[in-house]
This record gives structure tokens, sequence and C-alpha cells, in this order.
């Protein structure tokens, strides 16, 4: 972006501001229109696949949701007293699990709204309807996915099986990535201090590890650091034990470390990179972001504890550290 373009379209909201502040006729629509060159002007290109592709079709998918299940009318029936999730569920039929995702999502969205074209966000009416608002089951071969596309692929094999959607989906996830920050970079995880201070040659002469088959055991033994970028948020709760299993057998107590790249969802200030994100693998993989409880249960359920979650201003994706319990 160039920084002179970002002050000049600053100086316009100025001026646009000010005419605002007068009422004078028009203003409202320049300030509007200098606040979208603005965005535009500033988002990298993963931001805007997120705010476009992924969090708006959502937005607009939910709210018919929310109409055909009468979210709407039950809320402004409760008043200010409102309702909780589970008395929420009780009266629109929708699964509570389900119904958080949704609603987080509203919360986090709740101005971008408008409608688009995207098969899987659009199928989502009518298939939660003949599902009765239940989750899929995670990972399901019988999601929004497979509903809208017609295949009982999955998402991954189905890109495979239709090479024209592979390349898309890769230049795709190329621009998603493009100017975000790296976990291994300056502010986000504290490469210096947790990895490479005590480091043990003797031990092992590997400081991380990222490349494996991960339904495999892991043959690299008693390495300083495991990484997995974005690998675990594909996976069911089931696969994902699995995963980390495989890990676990190579872990050394007190020294190896488990590196996840992963989106931890915020419970009481959502944002929308992460619901959007949410949506997207509900959507596609019938599987779902986490918050901070549900990786920690997970974790657990492997045998690992978390030790820190290490976050970067403006990023969805979190560093979460964790070790052998």
């Amino acid at each position: 972006m160039a920084s002179s373009s970002v002050s000049s379209i600053l100086d316009g909201i100025a001026a646009a501001g000010k005419s605002f502040g007068e009422n004078e006729a028009g203003s409202r629509e320049a300030l509007i229109e200098y606040s979208r060159s603005l965005v535009a002007a500033l988002e990298i290109p993963g931001e805007f696949i997120q705010r476009s592709f992924w969090a708006e079709p959502a937005m607009s998918a939910n709210i018919r949701i929310a109409v055909d299940v009468k979210l709407f009318q039950h809320l402004k029936e409760a008043g200010d007293a409102g309702l909780s999730a589970s008395a929420l569920s009780e009266k629109t039929g929708v699964d509570v699990s389900l119904l958080q995702r949704l609603t987080r999502h509203l919360v986090a969205i709740i101005s971008f709204c408008y409608d688009t074209g995207r098969p899987s966000f659009n199928g989502f009416p009518e298939f939660f309807k003949k599902t009765y608002y239940q989750s899929p089951s995670l990972g399901s071969l019988e999601g929004p996915f497979q509903d809208a596309h017609k295949t009982q692929l999955p998402f991954f094999e189905w890109l495979v099986a239709t090479p024209p959607h592979l390349q898309h989906f890769d230049s795709f996830m190329s621009a998603h990535r493009a100017g975000k920050a790296n976990w291994y970079g300056p502010g986000f995880y504290p490469v210096s201090e947790r990895m490479i201070t005590s480091f043990d040659a003797s031990s092992s002469d590997v400081l991380l590890v990222d490349i494996h088959d991960f339904f495999t055991p892991q043959p690299i033994k008693g390495a300083r650091s495991y990484s997995l970028y974005s690998i675990l948020h594909d996976w069911g709760d089931d696969e994902g034990v699995e995963i980390l299993e495989n890990l676990v057998l190579a872990l050394k107590k007190g020294y190896s470390r488990v590196l996840l790249n992963e989106i931890v969802v915020s419970e009481e200030k959502p944002t929308i990179a992460a619901t959007s994100m949410d949506m997207m693998m509900l959507a596609h993989f019938s599987v779902r972001e986490r918050t901070e409880a549900e990786w920690r249960a997970i974790l657990a359920k492997a045998g690992l504890n978390i030790v820190h979650i290490y976050t970067y201003p403006g990023v969805a994706e979190s560093l979460i550290e964790a070790e052998l319990a």
C-alpha cells in the first residue's frame, strides 16, 4: 500500500467528516466512499478474501437460518433479560453447539452482511432445515459441502478429483497467507527464549520438525520442537487426538515442545476473522475452530498441557505451546 494514497484518503475523510458535522448534503455518502477506499488501500489479500468470501457469505446464510427458526422473535420476546444459549436452543430447536457458532458469527459481523452466491453457504438454510438444526458429526461426509456439491468425497479429495478447483484453491490459499505475520516473526512467539535457549544438541540435533505424515508415529525423537501449522482445525476431535498422540511418542518430557498455529475462538469477544473461518470449516469440512477450553480438552486427551497461548495484533491465528503433561 502507498502511504501517499492512504494520507490522501485520510485527508478526504477529515474534510468529509467536517462537512457531515455541518449537515451538508452528500457528506454521509462521501464518508462511506472514503471509508471503502481506505479499507481497499489497507487490506492485504488474505483479509479481502476473509471478508468477501467467508465472513459476508456466512453472514447472510446465518441470518436466513435465524429467521427460519424465529431466533430474533424469541430474543425480542425475552426483552432485556435475554436468553441463555440453552434456553434459546430449547425454543428454536437448534443444537446448542451449532447455535453458539452461528450467533458468534452474527455478533462478530452484524454490520457486514450482503447476499452472495457461494454454494456451501447458500445451502446452509436448507441443509440445516433438513437435518433439524443439528451440528453435523465432526468430519462428516454428509455435511454442507457434500450437500451443495452433490458429492460423497471429503473436501480435499474432491479438489484432487477436480483439478481446476485444486489450482484455484492453491492460488486462494497463497493469497490468504500473503502479508500475514508468521508465528516465528518478531513480536509473536519468542523463538530465542522458548526454542533456542536450552537447546540440547546431546539429546537431539534437531531444533524444529514440521514435516511428517501425521497419521503415523513421528520418527524423529527428542527434538526441541514439533510444529503443526493449521493442521488440527481440518480434523475432528478423534483424528486430532490421533495426530497428537503420534507426536507424543517422540517427545522428551520437560524438553520437547509442540507448537500449534491455530485459531483460538474467544467466547467473550469473537472476531470476524475467527468466526468467518469457523463458518468456512463448518461449510466445507463439517469441523470447527476451537475455543481455548476445546483446545485444552483435545490436548489433554493426548497427554499434553498448554504452556502458553501467544497472539499477535491483527492476526487470527495464535501460537499454542504445549508439552507433555
